[in-house]
């Protein structure tokens, strides 16, 4: 058998070729991931540490970060092996359009995302309540999906356009908060009684905010008990230590002052002379 060693001579330079720029595509492909990485992180830190970025859009733009550097690695690979970057670019454009007619929800949910950073009704770190049914504080709103802690500590995930489309109840936009309290009070108890009482137990509670005042009025009438309404403002973020802890100096007050709970009273007049049902 007869070698050609002439052919093989020529084509040890086109070998030479490929394997250099083998070399570097792998170069190129490794020191952009990494750059991608290290830039994502980086950028991670510096919003963190800056009072001004909201931490709500913070995963968002460092995802956007790093695949942007991941997208410009991988066109530069492929323009070490000789490949155009107008074609690459019409490609990506035509392969995006496909994409795009394929996960039309995928790119509800990013539009939603998109969203809901510009518009902000909700945040990080606050609670909220969808009218879907989910509620739980704020974890992360991401390009795709928002993360939601419940009180009870169960994490739920929803997709951008179930929150986008829901009805959003946030229980911590605003600093302050009004706690809404009916009090039953039985007929024949001083009522007059049973109003200083309440006013005065709220308005000496420490977590109760005097501006607005707190605001203690007759509400309803019932067939066996009158509601007394108490009214009061609290920091949004004590509201539900605020809450309890009254309930539960409320009803001492109250029987220390002789108020007793009201039961169910019901009255049964027997008319002399009236036929008895059997």
């Amino acid at each position: 058998m007869i070698l050609n060693l002439d052919g093989f001579a020529a084509m040890i330079p086109t070998a030479v070729d490929i394997g250099l720029n083998l070399l570097w595509g792998v170069v190129i492909l490794g020191l952009g991931w990494w750059a991608a990485g290290l830039l994502g992180r980086w950028v991670r830190r510096l919003a963190q540490r800056s009072e001004r970025v909201d931490r709500t859009v913070v995963p968002m733009f460092c995802t956007t970060v790093v695949w942007s550097v991941r997208v410009f690695t991988l066109i530069a690979v492929l323009a070490q092996f000789g490949v155009q970057t107008a074609s690459i670019i019409a490609v990506l454009g035509a392969a995006g359009l496909a994409v795009g007619l394929a996960l039309q929800g995928t790119l509800q949910n990013i539009a939603a995302g998109i969203m809901l950073l510009m518009l902000r009704p909700i945040r990080a770190g606050e609670y909220v309540a969808l009218s879907s049914g989910s509620e739980g504080t704020v974890e992360e709103v991401g390009l795709f999906l928002t993360r939601l802690v419940q009180g009870d500590g169960i994490h739920v995930t929803l997709p951008n356009s179930t929150i986008w489309n829901a009805t959003i109840t946030n229980y911590s936009r605003n600093a302050t908060r009004r706690f809404d309290m009916a009090v039953g009070i039985r007929y024949g108890d001083d009522l007059d009684l049973a109003i200083a009482t309440l006013r005065d137990t709220v308005s000496a509670h420490p977590l109760a905010l005097q501006s607005p005042a707190p605001d203690v009025r007759v509400f309803e009438y019932r067939d066996n008990v009158v509601i007394v309404n108490v009214r009061v403002w609290a920091e949004s973020a004590r509201y539900w230590e605020f809450r309890w802890d009254l309930l539960h100096k409320t009803r001492l007050a109250l029987d220390a002052a002789g108020l007793r709970p009201p039961v169910p009273v019901r009255e049964v007049v027997n008319l002399a002379g009236a036929p008895v049902q059997p």
